[in-house]
């Protein structure tokens, strides 16, 4: 495999566009190498959905778009971020508040800990920010066949 591959797509902020964020990254990871049935992609997956769903939720329709940007390098780190216009960083929630909703950072934060990876909030230079994801690229290895 190459020592370092790219992928890019930018969605409307729109609730539609977080099952085609989720759709592309599956299959972009896929042709990486990492099977869609396997936890780990769940759990991509799922940190997927929470990045993309706070991106169209929490930018209060200040961002008309949002870009998930994927980087793996040299098989052995893999890099998700989603970056939107809006400036206003993600909030960390008291344990207390009792809400519906608003656990998106905590879920991404904790699942990104469970893979061995990091949780990184930083801005750009055009005034949003990028909240991404760094994890260990494990690429499960297909069990030899029983003779």
């Amino acid at each position: 495999m190459a020592d370092h591959l790219e992928a890019s797509v930018t969605l409307p902020s729109d609730p539609a566009s977080v099952s085609a964020a989720r759709a592309y990254v599956v299959t972009t990871l896929a042709e990486w190498g990492l099977p869609p049935d396997t936890e780990v992609a769940d759990t991509i997956r799922l940190i997927v959905s929470e990045l993309t769903t706070n991106a169209v939720q929490h930018t209060l329709g200040q961002s008309p778009t949002f870009t998930v940007d994927l980087a793996l390098d040299c098989d052995e780190h893999l890099r998700i971020g989603v970056t939107d216009s809006h400036p206003r960083f993600p909030k960390r929630l008291p344990a207390a508040v009792q809400q519906d909703n608003g656990r998106g950072m905590v879920i991404i934060r904790w699942l990104t800990a469970e893979c061995g990876g990091k949780l990184r909030v930083r801005p750009t230079r055009e005034g949003g920010k990028t909240v991404s994801i760094e994890l260990p690229w494990a690429v499960p290895v297909p069990a030899a066949p029983e003779p």
